[in-house]
């Protein structure tokens, strides 16, 4: 093949490509750096090469311009989407059905949405759960955006959506008709294949080893399994799950061992594999990890070896899977891939080459685990590389036999084993405890440490060097874990409140910690796995922030939008008290919640404080004991860095009158708005005393409901007091050294 004595390294043009595809998608400082950078370094080593520059312009040219294509396509999309639509085709192996939820991509008229559905009876939940024909559906459909990025550092629904060429969300308000599409694309009959083979396994096999079958062979996890996902993730070894390298060794080594058993020329080979590639792939999802595994298969049977491999690996990428590197699947799996083509260990002994190449693999991929996850399980490693043994040796072949033969003969007898193996890893889990909270960096620090490590490969050989580059990727480790910065954030937690705490010096409080409310009893086919609000928000933006435990937790009053997810952020941090009103401790349901999570409680009272920032939080309310209702909530007090601050939980107006009798003097900078700016609160004559300049508002994107007030907006409005609230600006964040001073995530 020409391309293998292209004029030009195939790795170093791939990440030329790489860096344009950012500076093109992403449009930040850092991408566009990194761009010019490569091109100076391009051009320093090649000028005088007229073939490589001709080679270069015209890959460059081409690939330029099939982005632009991408970009241009994607915001003509973006700007063209209805707001409603009557018909959508839905695709059939992404429907996922979840108690009475119901999930899936769908189709129409050329766009792609991401489809919700809320089921209406059980009836209906067996149809969609079984169907494996590509169903229409008509009705009344409203679009909208998806939610964008609500905390610093947080998951962006809309890009990663984006990244599937999905522009809208589709909410399904009525449902008229269902009906089989009567036409079929080759593309559609994959999905229907790969949505029946689904199907059987989840009809004839039991929990949890249909889990590990739809899982290890198709590249599917449905919702029954998040469970099971937090104690693999938390592990360290969920990737297990991810197919890739793994899986497409066994059946594309199997399959080819095959061919030439059978006597298939080895010329011939090539010619077979590729559509046998082809079909696995799209039977597996079409994910970044398969295609990337299954390329650089194909082109090692091409002799292609090492940087080459994985550099035209990448090129290939970009055109079968353009938006891979936006995904997370996509960055570590070429990233794990990369590394395995960097380093040889080939010519050690066994027992040296595990563990070189262990050290290489948690070192390289260290700042990519900590960017997107900010976690890290040093024992991963090994429990990857026992478990990896059990599913490459043993399950991952027994599974596909089992599922083979089940349509003849359907064999379960496996099912205990996998119930011991999960009991097996919840022990395990249970004596490692939560994995390493090391924090996530900004794209600077990001940068920093992969640029350490660049240079820690050029100078490995050089002691000192190494021994300098070692303490400085320790020290920026250190600081992403410690951020040299206070902070006062409201965290977007939707319809509930949260508001995080911390000092230079590593003091932390944390106000509330937000929940869903839950309206009425549901039936038993209505109810499907539930993922809390803290996982999607408040856990992953402290882990971000490099938080392992609290100081002070303090929980205002006992409605459920501020403490229905207490277990589990009491699960995953360290927790040295919980602070709460003595009116709580009078309801029976929350001192028995208390007394199931073994952990030192405080009842607080007026006059009582808390310290942080070389100051302190003093209560000043409630000074009587209460019902734990709103009126009871804790009200705390700080002058924090020069600004002063009132946090009043759901306090409403007759809870502001007392408090405001209580301390006529009251003024406060920063008022963080009782019960989510309802019209009992933030009361005129309460406004009038304290005089902040501005309001936090800590509410639901679109809730039920519609906090804030609009009456409550005016009163603001009429004092000329700056609004901040988390349902329009995300997250609202106040930090600082010696002065704090406000951000917001939108």
């Amino acid at each position: 093949m020409w391309l293998k004595k292209a004029p030009v390294n195939l790795f170093s043009l791939a990440l030329l490509i790489a860096a344009l595809y950012f500076t093109i998608f992403a449009t930040n400082p850092y991408a566009i750096g990194a761009f010019v950078f490569l091109l100076l370094c391009f051009f320093k080593h090649h000028w005088k090469n007229t073939v490589s520059l001709k080679f270069v312009c015209i890959i460059g040219a081409f690939f330029l311009a099939y982005f632009l294509f991408l970009h241009h396509r994607a915001a003509i999309q973006d700007k063209q989407a209805p707001s409603e639509i009557k018909q959508v085709v839905l695709v059939a192996d992404t429907i996922s059905v979840s108690g009475e939820q119901l999930s899936a991509i769908g189709k129409a008229k050329g766009q792609t949405y991401q489809i919700f559905y809320r089921l209406k009876s059980e009836r209906e939940q067996h149809y969609f759960k079984t169907v494996c024909r590509t169903p229409v559906l008509r009705g009344k459909m409203k679009l909208s955006p998806a939610t964008g990025q609500r905390n610093f550092q947080g998951f962006n629904y809309q890009s990663y959506l984006a990244s599937q060429g999905i522009y809208r969300i589709a909410k399904i308000e009525r449902l008229d008709s269902v009906a089989p599409l009567k036409s079929i694309s080759p593309l559609t009959f994959f999905h229907q294949l790969r949505r029946k083979a689904l199907v059987h396994i989840q009809t004839h096999f039991p929990n949890p080893m249909r889990h590990y079958m739809t899982g290890l062979l198709f590249g599917y996890l449905d919702k029954e399994f998040d469970e099971q996902s937090q104690l693999y993730t938390s592990l360290g070894i969920i990737h297990l799950f991810a197919l890739s390298g793994m899986q497409v060794g066994f059946f594309l080594g199997w399959f080819r061992y095959g061919l030439l058993r059978l006597g298939l020329p080895k010329d011939y080979l090539f010619i077979i594999l590729v559509p046998f590639s082809l079909f696995y792939g799209l039977m597996t999802g079409w994910t970044a990890s398969v295609l990337r595994s299954l390329i650089q298969s194909l082109l090692a049977e091409l002799g292609f070896k090492k940087l080459d491999n994985m550099g035209m690996t990448l090129l290939l990428l970009f055109l079968f899977l353009p938006h891979f590197l936006l995904t997370v699947g996509g960055i570590l799996s070429c990233s794990y891939a990369f590394l395995l083509c960097l380093f040889d260990f080939e010519e050690l002994p066994s027992l040296k080459k595990s563990i070189y190449t262990s050290l290489v693999l948690s070192l390289g991929i260290l700042p990519f685990l900590t960017y997107y996850y900010g976690t890290f399980q040093p024992l991963s490693l090994v429990l990857t590389a026992l478990f990896s043994i059990l599913f490459d040796s043993f399950l991952l072949p027994v599974l596909t036999v089992f599922f083979a033969l089940s349509g003849f003969l359907v064999l379960t007898q496996l099912n205990p084993l996998f119930e011991w193996m999960e009991s097996l890893l919840i022990w395990i889990q249970s004596w490692l405890g939560q994995p390493l909270v090391l924090g996530k960096p900004s794209l600077f620090q990001f940068g920093l440490m992969i640029a350490v490590l660049i240079f820690l490969f050029d100078f490995w050989k050089k002691p000192q060097i190494r021994i300098c580059l070692l303490i400085a990727f320790s020290l920026l480790m250190i600081w992403v874990k410690h951020p040299l910065t206070n902070e006062v954030t409201v965290v977007d937690v939707g319809q509930g409140d949260s508001i995080f705490l911390r000092s230079v010096k590593g003091e932390t409080v944390l106000i509330d910690v937000g929940g869903k409310v839950t309206f009425g009893s549901k039936e038993k086919w209505q109810k499907g796995g539930q993922t809390s609000n803290a996982e999607k928000t408040l856990i992953p933006y402290l882990q971000a922030r490099g938080v392992s435990s609290i100081d002070h937790l303090v929980l205002t009053h006992t409605d459920a939008d501020h403490i229905g997810d207490l277990e589990e952020v009491v699960k995953r941090f360290k927790i040295k008290e919980i602070c709460v009103s003595q009116g709580a401790l009078t309801k029976t349901s929350f001192v028995k919640r208390l007394q199931e999570l073994k952990r030192p409680v405080r009842p607080l009272k007026a006059g009582d404080k808390l310290p942080i920032m070389g100051k302190h939080l003093q209560v000043l309310y409630p000074q009587k004991v209460g019902d734990g209702g709103n009126n009871d909530s804790i009200v705390l007090y700080g002058k924090l860095l020069g600004t002063s601050f009132l946090f009043t939980g759901d306090l409403e107006k007759e809870g502001e009158k007392e408090l405001i009798d209580s301390y006529p003097n009251l003024k406060v900078s920063v008022l963080k708005a009782g019960h989510h700016g309802s019209k009992g609160s933030s009361s005129e004559m309460f406004l009038n005393q304290i005089q902040p300049s501005i309001a936090l508002i800590s509410a639901g994107e679109h809730n039920r409901y519609k906090h804030p007030n609009e009456e409550t907006l005016e009163r603001f409005k009429d004092r000329n007091i700056k609004v901040l609230r988390t349902d329009q600006d995300g997250a609202i964040r106040f930090k600082g050294w010696f002065k704090l001073s406000s951000e917001t995530v939108r």
